[in-house]
């Protein structure tokens, strides 16, 4: 089967794509729009393909969950876009695309990187169902004047509880990428998080 395009225009779309994920990483809780790759293979998401595509190369390695990995397409259209190999376990990838983040594995599946290499760990990239509409989560710490509030839906149902114990290994921990139907949102391990 023939790899589908990814950007129309590779330098300036995945530059902004590129912008769009830093800024959402440097200010958590905020959502920001993303070009899509409308042509990337079911289940994944024309928003995470967009994610993945840009931050992953030739020397990252990527984890896709049980979705993802049915369609062979998924890993063929990812490899030949940016050469990532394709973890075999979640713990060996530099970034992990979920496709049904409500069975996301535990965190603790995943790389947490070291004190002295917290950078060495996995960052997730969730598909969610939107943004905007899901139970509201009060985000404070790096990045957020006072508080602020995200309200993303298709989230564990534990993920608070999850986010805490992420939050309370710093410098260790994984780095969380919400890519919804045209946007994206972060939850970094610095922040904090509650129900609101």
């Amino acid at each position: 089967m023939a790899v589908a395009l990814a950007f129309a225009d590779p330098v300036h779309e995945a530059q902004r794509a590129f912008r769009a994920v830093m800024n959402a990483l440097a200010r958590p809780g905020a959502v920001l729009p993303v070009a899509c790759l409308a042509d990337a293979p079911a289940p994944l998401s024309p928003v995470a393909a967009a994610v993945a595509l840009t931050l992953a190369d030739y020397e990252t390695s990527l984890f896709l969950d049980a979705p993802l990995a049915v369609n062979a397409d998924v890993a063929r259209y990812i490899a030949f876009h940016t050469g990532a190999r394709i973890a075999a376990a979640p713990s060996q990838a530099s970034f992990a695309i979920i496709a049904d983040p409500v069975s996301v594995p535990d965190f603790a599946d995943f790389a947490l990187g070291t004190d002295t290499y917290p950078d060495r760990s996995t960052t997730l990239i969730l598909q969610v169902e939107s943004l905007t509409a899901g139970p509201a989560l009060t985000l404070t710490g790096p990045g957020i004047k006072g508080e602020t509030t995200l309200a993303a839906s298709g989230l564990p149902a534990d993920i608070v509880t999850r986010l805490a114990a992420n939050h309370a290994l710093f410098p260790r921990g994984v780095d969380l990428i919400l890519a919804g139907p045209d946007a994206v949102a972060a939850l970094p391990r610095t922040t904090r998080i509650r129900s609101a």
